[in-house]
């Protein structure tokens, strides 16, 4: 039963949750030492939008911002393949961080899909 409560409502903690992530992801280059500048400017990229979009959903939520967010964490799977830096440790790093980003903006993707807009706008009050 409290699982159902954890998950069957989008909570604060969530947005908190991937504001946290997108402040990892935008700073994890520099903690594992990456001196590829492509690399370096992806995480960081990605890690501000992520940041962004989890902000916004905390004051004002919408069902694009977790759709984004579930792109911007394939994004960060498939990046290293497409970007080339691939045989990095950050590769494995910004793989990890994708599947948790999509993972929570999933979550709350589903969590919101049945809700109306006015249900919507009353989440950031």
């Amino acid at each position: 039963m409290a699982g159902n409560r954890l998950l069957g409502v989008h909570s604060d903690w969530e947005d908190w949750t991937g504001m946290l992530l997108g402040v990892l992801i935008g700073l994890w280059p520099w903690f594992v030492g990456q001196s590829e500048q492509v690399a370096m400017m992806n995480g960081f990229a990605v890690g501000a939008v992520v940041l962004l979009l989890a902000q916004l959903a905390l004051v004002d939520l919408h069902r694009w911002q977790e759709t984004g967010t579930v792109l911007c964490g394939l994004w960060l799977i498939v990046s290293p393949f497409v970007l080339g830096y691939a045989a990095t440790a950050l590769a494995m790093w910004h793989f990890a961080f994708g599947a948790l980003v999509v993972l929570l903006a999933a979550i709350e993707l589903l969590q919101d899909w049945e809700l109306t807009d006015q249900q919507l706008i009353q989440h950031g009050r």
